[in-house]
């Protein structure tokens, strides 16, 4: 397993750490894209600690040819690209369509969605040639229900129709393409929304159907598992690591009440 690298935008902080160092202990090496230096660098000195070769690059994902020209450097510096996680973001708060802020929704959509789509084009074109590789970018369960977050809702949504397109377009080259839709994780963004009374975690855990929200490496288990070879006939799909939400928010909410309170 030498010489095996995958690539992790927003690899600096959150649920791309967590992917990053979980690849490298499946033995990938590991290149990390980011705009966060510091995080970036100390990212790199931990992910080295575990004895695998790494790199962090500085490139802003919502520019194309910046991704272009880190893809051409991870394959000069780290060798050949076998997996891809696209898992540079933003995260928003809700507001209304009608008075949403058209810059930062412009914003929204130039690093979560165009940002998935550079990636997957600099770094997929390293793919194609050797017939090889695994992608998987970062969907959510807002990818399946409607909230009111008028610029990444949509934008999931997009991401996971994105992902089922790719996987049919790069099959034939034997590249498979899947997405994790996580529920909320305890990241660092979400627990500095909680702290600043953003987000009320009594309605998050009130429509799961288990009493527990993923952590960063349930989520980094689930994005290793698809780049692995245990997956090789799944392409095309979103898992959801969201504690029974989807199931939940429906059951859990239906007027009649839910049985065992009845």
């Amino acid at each position: 397993m030498t010489n095996r690298v995958a690539v992790v935008t927003g690899g600096a902080s959150g649920l791309g750490e967590a992917a990053a160092k979980r690849l490298a202990a499946d033995g990938f090496d590991i290149a990390l894209i980011d705009v966060d230096d510091t995080g970036g660098d100390r990212v790199q000195s931990e992910i080295a600690n575990q004895g695998r070769s790494t790199k962090y690059y500085h490139a802003d994902v919502s520019d194309a040819a910046a991704l272009d020209d880190t893809a051409a450097a991870v394959a000069r510096d780290l060798g050949t690209v076998e997996a891809l996680v696209t898992s540079a973001g933003l995260t928003p708060n809700s507001e209304a369509i009608l008075e949403m802020d058209m810059t930062a929704h412009e914003l929204m959509w130039k690093v979560n969605y165009f940002g998935t789509i550079h990636a997957c084009q600099s770094f997929g074109r390293l793919m194609v040639p050797q017939k090889r590789g695994a992608i998987v970018t970062l969907g959510s369960i807002h990818s399946r229900l409607p909230m009111p977050l008028p610029a990444y809702n949509p934008g999931k949504a997009a991401i996971e129709r994105l992902t089922q397109l790719l996987a049919v377009e790069l099959g034939r080259f034997n590249v498979r393409v899947n997405s994790v839709g996580p529920t909320h994780v305890m990241t660092p963004p979400l627990k500095a929304a909680i702290e600043a009374g953003e987000r009320d975690m009594t309605k998050i855990m009130a429509v799961h159907a288990l009493d527990y929200l993923p952590s960063t490496e349930d989520v980094a288990d689930a994005i290793a598992f698809l780049c692995s070879e245990e997956a090789k006939a799944i392409t095309g799909v979103l898992l959801p690591i969201d504690s029974g939400a989807l199931a939940g928010i429906s059951y859990k909410t239906y007027a009649g009440g839910v049985p065992w309170k009845q």
